[in-house]
Parts: C-alpha cells; structure tokens; sequence
C-alpha cells in the first residue's frame, strides 16, 4: 500500500497560500457554501486566512454548512474504555508503556456489564469503546467477547446500547472481518500525527510505531466490509494547518480509492496525561481561536462528514465549537477503564487523559437543549443500512436531514420519558413541541407526532 500523505507536497501547499487576497478568500468560502467540498489548495487559503472579518464569515459558514447537512441537532455518545495495557510507548498519552505509575486495569465481562448498565440507567444508547494495544491482556477476542456483552446487558425504560463504534489498533483484513462480525458501527482510528518526523518522535517504540501500518488501517477495514470509518488527529503534536491537510487528504483519498469518504472526523486537541511529556507540554499548542477556525474550515473542506468533539474541551469552549460544525458530542465521559463504577476521585491513576468537561449528560443535554440543539440518540442509519455509499449519496448533497432530524425528536422523546431530570424534560418538551410546530411537511407532522405519542405510551425504539 502507497504512502499517500506527502509532507513536502502539503508544506508547499501551504507556503504558497500564504497572504491570500480577500476576494480570493471570499470566492473560496462562498464555493464551500455549495456543499461540494474544497481542494487542498483552496483550504489552505483559510488555513492562512488571518483578517477576522474573514474568520468570522469562515465561522458564520461553517455554521451554515451543518444546518444544511445535519439540521441542529447533536448526536450524543460515551465512551467505554475496557483496557488500558498496552504496549507502545505514545510521548502524549497517559496509558504508553513507560508510565509506572498508572494503575493497569483490564476490566473482566461482569465489570463491562456493569459499566454498561450505569451508562444505559443514563440514557446513553451509543458507546465508543476503546482499549490499550496489549497482545495479551487487550488481544481481539478479548475486546470482541467486550463487545457482545456491551450488546447483551438491557435495563429498565427500554435501556440498551443500539449501537458500537470502536477505537482500535490496526487490524489485519481477516481481523476486521472478525470485528465486522460484532455488529459494530464506525471503526475510528486518529493518524494522531500526519507529518512523518513527528509521528516518529512521538512512537518511540512498539506496534503503533509503523506510521504505514496505521495510515492504510482505513483501507483495510474497507476491504473487509466495514463500511463507516472515521479518521482524526490529535492537535498540539504538530502545526494545525499541517494536520488539516493530512485529514483532507486522507479523506479524499478514501473518496477515490472506495467511493466512500470519512463517516466521521474527531479533532482532540491535547490535554495533559499523567507522565506523559508531550500532552504535559504540547509541541506544538492550538490557541483557542485557532482550534475554532480548524473545526470550522474541517467542515467547509469536508461538508459531509461528521465531526465529533470530546470532553476533553472545556464546557465553555465546547458550547462555542457546538456552532461551527460539530455533529456529535461525547457526554458524562470518563476515559479509565471501570470509571463509570468508580468515581472516587482516584480515576485519574489510570486515566488515557484529564477531562475538560466534566458534566453529567443530563447537564450536557440540558444545556445544549436551552441553546436550541437537538439532542439526539439516533441508531437509524446503521440499522436500515444508509451506511457506507448509500449514506454518502444522502449526506453529500444535504438530504440526510430528512432522516436526521425526525429520528433526533423522536429518541430525544425518549429520553425525556426514561431519564431525564425535571428541569430538562421540561426544557426538553418545550424544544419538541417547537420542532413539531416548525415541521414544514404535513405527513412528516403526522408522523413525528404519531411517534411521539406512541413513545409516551410506553413504546421505545422507534425511527424512520
């Protein structure tokens, strides 16, 4: 498999964008409004776009752009780590292999389900589950036994998790088959690092050294059936700019080599880890406004993926990034294995990383719900097969809406029914009664309403 990613290449693309001209930008930023994407070249342009009049237009579009794709609403998820041996040595993260002081926890079927439990008494129905990479103590079988048993536990209200997405090391083509087999969503996997010298500084030793190995993971997967997978970076090891690029190049060329580009993009930005020197004092730290002006001109470059953003951004940070772009949030997380059931306080001895946004997910869909987002739970996609190409051909140009938006009423209705505080059920009823009023299309009325009122009687589950 070819190395696809040219350092010299995107750092000549970015040294000839270099003070563009302000109707260039503009042209540039009103082509993105079309929903068709943006050139290398052309998202270098607003890499290097200073001038905050223009910032604030790539924001103002950006904004624009998701309303268009994905409506306002936020698809909410939690992440289950299950394991955190592991044997590379990453200088930013709290697991690598050199860290003595981290309490080693690999979390046995009976804790999982109990971690399960505690997220669906929650309200939570879509996990990311994660792991160390550790030949023995996080070897496949292990984490896919982790997964059928994440599948298995039911609670009361309806409570069940409806869909896994995973977070992975590379895996072989006959091992993503296995994985595929689970029944799993998007397998996600950050690049961490595109720029190669960096990407070798950062994996001194172990499997996740092979910048290759992990950069064709993609490729793998795909080749295998898995239809969905999401690609990232971890911003602070090298320059933003660099970073986006390698993203929309990785993008582009799943586009070519699959039809199918990334379900989904994440954009971490470092935060500090224990005895980890790179998370500890980043390379190469993202500003504020520079990690907003990234997500934003992520979501013109790529207008069809989605964006997740972590807990790892403060509540207020992430309550600004919510508006330029992002389409699914990570809630009431916690990143050691056994958090969920621990929370004493001593999670940190064997957490990945230190959280930013440390509210309940009630907290986090109150408010979100206050600002006129949607919270949303939705399965549909994964589970009447509008994955792969046949999402791409509803996402592209905009009509996955349609969908989107009537399944977030409806499994937010149910988590106002099953879960949610009074405050928020009563916040939460006066946002869907607005969204009912505001449906424009008589027989998608009929229907929500119809579905709503059936979730009221007891009824779970439902979507279009």
């Amino acid at each position: 498999m070819n190395d696809f990613i040219d350092d010299a290449k995107i750092e000549r693309i970015l040294e000839n964008a270099k003070n563009p001209d302000r109707l260039h930008v503009e042209e540039i930023i009103d082509k993105a409004g079309e929903l068709k994407g943006l050139s290398p070249e052309e998202t270098a342009v607003l890499l290097q776009t200073e001038d905050r009049d223009l910032v604030e237009k790539i924001w103002a579009t950006a904004k624009e752009i998701k309303e268009a794709i994905y409506g306002n609403r936020l698809v909410l998820f939690a992440p289950l780590y299950v394991a955190n041996h592991c044997s590379n040595n990453c200088l930013y993260c709290g697991f690598r292999k050199d860290n003595k002081e981290l309490k080693r926890v690999a979390l046995n079927m009976e804790q999982i389900a109990n971690e399960v439990r505690i997220l669906e008494q929650e309200g939570h129905k879509r996990l990311l589950m994660l792991c160390g990479e550790h030949p023995s103590r996080s070897s496949l079988d292990y984490f896919i036994e982790a997964i059928e048993t994440a599948y298995a536990i039911k609670t009361d209200n309806g409570g069940e998790i409806r869909r896994i997405n995973v977070e992975i090391a590379p895996l072989s083509v006959d091992d993503f088959k296995r994985l595929k087999a689970t029944n799993i969503g998007t397998y996600v996997l950050f690049q961490e690092t595109y720029h190669h010298d960096t990407y070798k500084t950062m994996h001194p030793s172990g499997p996740k050294s092979d910048y290759l190995w992990r950069l064709t993971a993609m490729d793998r997967a795909q080749q295998a059936g898995i239809n969905d997978v999401g690609i990232g970076a971890l911003f602070g090891l090298y320059d933003y700019k660099f970073e986006v690029l390698g993203l929309l190049f990785h993008a582009l060329h799943l586009d070519s080599a699959f039809g199918v580009g990334p379900h989904t993009i994440s954009i971490p930005r470092l935060e500090p880890a224990m005895n980890a020197p790179a998370a500890i004092k980043p390379p190469k730290p993202v500003l504020d406004d520079e990690f907003k002006k990234l997500v934003a001109i992520i979501r013109l470059a790529v207008p069809y993926t989605g964006m997740i953003l972590s807990t790892r951004e403060t509540t207020e940070m992430r309550r600004e990034v919510f508006e330029l772009g992002i389409s699914q949030i990570s809630a009431g997380s916690r990143t050691n294995p056994g958090g969920y059931q621990d929370d004493s306080g001593e999670g940190f001895r064997a957490a990945q990383f230190n959280l930013g946004d440390t509210r309940t997910l009630d907290e986090v869909i109150h408010d979100i719900t206050l600002k006129g987002h949607i919270p949303s739970f939705c399965t549909a996609c994964y589970r009447l097969g509008r994955t792969g190409g046949d999402f791409m051909e509803l996402a592209k140009p905009g009509l996955i809406q349609k969908f989107c938006r009537t399944n977030a009423i409806i499994t937010f209705k149910e988590y106002l029914e099953g879960y949610a505080s009074p405050s928020t059920r009563e916040a939460g009823n006066l946002l869907v009664d607005r969204l009912v009023a505001e449906t424009e299309k008589a027989g998608t009325k009929r229907t929500l309403k119809n579905r709503l009122k059936r979730i009221e009687n007891g009824e779970r589950d439902l979507y279009i």
